[in-house]
């Protein structure tokens, strides 16, 4: 029941804001330019920003256990690799089969997964969590990247140079490699003895902390005012095909294959991350994505809210037959 209620506790601010969102635009405070705006400043600005303060946070890059990182990451690609096929042959539009590709994968890691990890295994499954999100959230970014430009909505082939372009531009990736950066010249600084942090820089840190909070609620509002009802309907397939892709076959994948073949290797706190990686609803971040690369913006964000109300009742299920296995 704690797990239950952790998992509609996480989420539930989520639906809320989402649902402000919608309100909004009904009584014709945000239109359609205004949120497209809003995404596009999300994308460009307040995510990198976020994103590069997470891996900025990293307490000790030395503390990777490269076993469970590295477990996670081809998990990760397998899980990528059957999703391809099975998107080309459910869907025909291509704006839509990179969304769909995206949400096979890319986990709410950042928002819910850490939080949650710490939830299940108290402080050492959030420091495991939170050192994994060094290596996952760019994984999970360059797969996006590479989802939205190999399946672009005008069809247009691209070539690995292509590819590897739009990896290098794209703001997420660029906010995550600064903080990798970054956290390299703070582990040569603390082994040189020197003491000077970004954080001691105090204007700049707090302007960054601003810019960083703004992102998911900002979101998370343009995605309820960019939302339809009536798009349910026309999206039923693809809806139920990446919402039981996020919720049923990845947890399955990712967290039993561990579960079956590497119980002996890994304890609780890591499995607390698995959960965080392969349970957690579709990040909210995929839908300004899809936006600023020309994928199918209302499939994107169907599925970060479907996902995340079915997620509520999967990480209850998921955490109890852990829980049950003598995980947790």
């Amino acid at each position: 029941m704690d797990s239950f209620l952790f998992a509609v506790n996480a989420v539930s601010p989520i639906i809320v804001t989402v649902a402000i969102g919608y309100l909004l635009k009904k009584g014709g405070l945000i239109n359609g330019s205004l949120a497209k705006a809003m995404n596009k400043l999300v994308f460009r600005v307040f995510l990198p920003v976020m994103l590069f303060l997470n891996v900025y946070n990293i307490q000790d890059i030395g503390d990777m256990d490269l076993g469970y990182i590295a477990y996670s990451a081809i998990a990760l690609l397998i899980i990528f690799g059957i999703s391809v096929p099975a998107v080309i042959l459910l869907e025909k539009n291509n704006g839509r089969r990179g969304v769909l590709l995206q949400a096979s994968f890319r986990s709410n890691y950042a928002l819910i997964g850490i939080p949650l990890a710490e939830s299940l295994f108290g402080s050492a499954g959030a420091m495991i969590a939170t050192v994994l999100s060094a290596a996952a959230i760019p994984l999970f970014n360059v797969l996006a990247v590479i989802s939205l430009t190999v399946f672009r909505r005008n069809g247009e082939k691209p070539s690995f140079k292509k590819i590897l372009l739009d990896i290098v531009k794209n703001p997420l990736i660029q906010g995550i490699a600064l903080g990798v950066g970054v956290l390299i010249i703070r582990t040569a600084f603390m082994k040189a003895g020197i003491t000077f942090r970004l954080a001691d820089i105090t204007p700049l840190f707090t302007v960054l902390r601003y810019l960083s909070n703004l992102a998911t609620p900002l979101a998370l509002l343009v995605l309820g005012a960019q939302f339809e009802f009536s798009a349910v309907a026309s999206l039923k397939r693809e809806i139920l095909f990446g919402t039981l892709m996020r919720t049923v076959f990845v947890p399955i994948l990712g967290i039993g294959t561990a579960w079956l073949f590497f119980s002996n290797a890994f304890y609780g706190a890591h499995f607390a991350a698995f959960v965080a990686m392969f349970a957690t609803p579709v990040a909210v971040s995929s839908v300004p994505m899809a936006q600023e690369m020309d994928g199918d913006t209302e499939l994107a964000g169907q599925l970060v809210v479907w996902t995340t109300l079915v997620s509520a009742f999967s990480v209850f299920l998921i955490s109890y037959l852990l829980k049950l296995g003598g995980i947790f």
